[in-house]
């Protein structure tokens, strides 16, 4: 029966595996291609270049290339090339600085092919030809420098091998991306370790000097600051009397009794804060005090009168007192 399962899985094996086949052979015969991302693929044809495709997605040659495409296999060849970004690192490039002194260098650097024809037939190891560039590039554009240029204008330098070896990678079918001069080392142990001893002292001594400048604008703080709290002190202390004389003459002029009240408090409480020794006599005592002697001796007299027991209860006192 024409419809029979069992006749049918045959057919159904068979067709499978026919088409990888067939797809095989188109591909073969460039029918069609399938073109990676980052990827070029160069036909030639009897040692002359057909063309290129660096569209991405199944391409068909027939379209770009007309029937000669067929023959690609037969007469010429299909060359993929990989457009992708590479990047290397030559070490230990050596060089002298304008001193003498050998120093190695390591190089960073990315690249690209920009051209896959130039790329495939301008040069038969362009690979290693722009890294051969590049390390000639280095060399020739750091010797003779001065040791401090060396360590510090990396950028500059960087930039300056850049621009030498780009026209000539051109060719090559290359674009040249960043360029970085990575590390610079002396090769002299010995000379290593004296640039280490100089540059702790130098350190120490920095660090020396930044300590002694923080004290000395510590302590110019600390005078300013004295000085100005001296100054606010010394005008406060010239403002009090001038301030405590207008409040006593006005309360001289509003009530003199309570101006001689607080006279007589200030007074005792001088005499108190002085520590003098003071005689009370009662008004109705019939002594005289000296003040020659200091009041050691007392006589018999008539009784005072109240002036005159006012004028013996006042002694010497310092000068600071008040009258």
């Amino acid at each position: 029966m024409p419809n029979d399962p069992v006749t049918l899985i045959p057919a159904f094996v068979a067709g499978l595996l026919a088409i990888p086949i067939l797809l095989a052979i188109a591909r073969l015969f460039s029918l069609y291609t399938v073109v990676n991302e980052q990827e070029a693929v160069v036909y030639t044809f009897l040692g002359k270049v057909m063309g290129v495709l660096d569209e991405p997605g199944l391409q068909w040659p027939l379209a770009h290339f007309g029937p000669k495409a067929i023959l690609v296999p037969i007469m010429g060849t299909r060359q993929p090339v990989s457009m992708k970004i590479r990047q290397r690192y030559l070490r230990n490039q050596m060089v002298n600085s304008e001193e003498g002194t050998p120093m190695s260098v390591g190089v960073w650097y990315e690249m690209q092919v920009s051209d896959p024809v130039a790329y495939l037939f301008n040069n038969a190891d362009p690979e290693g030809s722009l890294e051969a560039n590049v390390a000639s590039a280095t060399i020739s554009t750091l010797s003779n420098l001065e040791m401090d240029k060396l360590l510090e204008d990396r950028h500059q330098l960087s930039r300056k091998v850049r621009a030498t070896v780009s026209p000539l990678s051109e060719k090559w079918g290359f674009r040249l991306g960043s360029v970085y001069i990575r590390k610079v080392a002396f090769t002299d142990r010995e000379m290593v370790d004296n640039i280490t001893d100089k540059v702790v002292k130098r350190l120490v001594q920095v660090t020396s000097a930044m300590k002694q400048d923080g004290e000395n604008r510590v302590g110019l703080i600390k005078s300013q600051t004295a000085y100005k709290v001296s100054e606010q002190l010394a005008q406060a202390s010239a403002t009090r009397p001038a301030v405590v004389g207008e409040t006593l003459n006005e309360i001289a002029a509003d009530d003199p009794d309570v101006l001689d009240a607080l006279m007589q408090v200030m007074e005792a409480d001088k005499l108190i804060e002085s520590g003098a020794d003071v005689d009370v006599l009662p008004p109705e005592a019939r002594v005289l005090v000296s003040l020659a002697d200091g009041g050691s001796q007392p006589s018999e007299s008539k009784p005072a009168d109240s002036a005159s027991q006012s004028r013996l209860a006042r002694f010497q006192i310092d000068d600071g007192l008040l009258p």
